[in-house]
C-alpha cells in the first residue's frame, strides 16, 4: 500500500501562512549535526528578516556557512490541521543603516501587533524592561535577511 502524501500548498497560501506567523526555526550547517534555533521574523512580502543576538553557536555557524533552512509552521492543538513551509537559502547580514532601521521598526510593530511579552526581548539581546524602541536604537542584535532561496517546500493536510 502506498503512503498518503501531504498536499503541496500554493504560493498564495504559504505567503499567507508566513504573514500570519512570526516564529520560525532556522537550521544551520553545524559541525557534526545541523544546529536548529528558534527566531522571530518579519516578512515584507518578499524577504524574511530576523534579529539575532551577536553571540552563541548560531553566529559561529552563520560565519562559517550562511546556508540555512527556515521552517515556519501552523497547527491546531490536536493536529487535525497543520501547515508548514521550509525555505532553503542563505542568511546575509543587513548592513545598510536605513534598511536595518526599517527592519528593526517592523519588529517593534510586529511585537506590538501580536501583544508579545516583554520577555521576548531577552531573545533579541535586550532586557525585558527595555522599551520596544530599544530594538531600533540599540546595537545588541544583528539584522539578518534570507536571500538566494533555492527551494520552497510548502505542505498542508486536508
Amino acid at each position: 500500500m502506498d503512503p498518503v502524501k501531504i498536499p503541496h500548498m500554493p504560493k498564495i497560501e504559504y505567503d499567507a501562512l508566513i504573514r500570519r506567523q512570526y516564529v520560525s526555526r532556522i537550521a544551520f550547517v553545524g559541525d557534526e549535526h545541523p544546529y536548529i534555533a528558534p527566531f522571530l521574523y518579519v516578512f515584507d512580502g518578499r524577504f524574511l528578516y530576523f534579529l539575532s543576538t551577536k553571540y552563541g553557536r548560531k553566529m559561529t555557524y552563520f560565519k562559517t556557512n550562511p546556508k540555512v533552512s527556515v521552517e515556519i509552521e501552523e497547527y491546531a492543538p490536536d493536529l487535525s490541521h497543520f501547515t508548514f513551509v521550509t525555505l532553503r537559502g542563505r542568511i546575509e547580514e543587513v548592513r545598510d543603516p536605513e534598511g536595518e532601521k526599517t527592519v528593526r521598526t517592523a519588529f517593534v510593530q510586529m511585537i506590538r501587533n501580536h501583544h508579545l511579552s516583554p520577555h521576548v526581548f531577552s531573545a533579541l539581546g535586550h532586557n525585558p524592561r527595555d522599551p520596544p524602541e530599544a530594538l531600533v536604537t540599540g546595537d545588541r542584535s544583528a539584522v539578518w535577511k534570507l536571500v538566494g532561496v533555492k527551494e520552497i517546500i510548502a505542505l498542508k493536510n486536508g
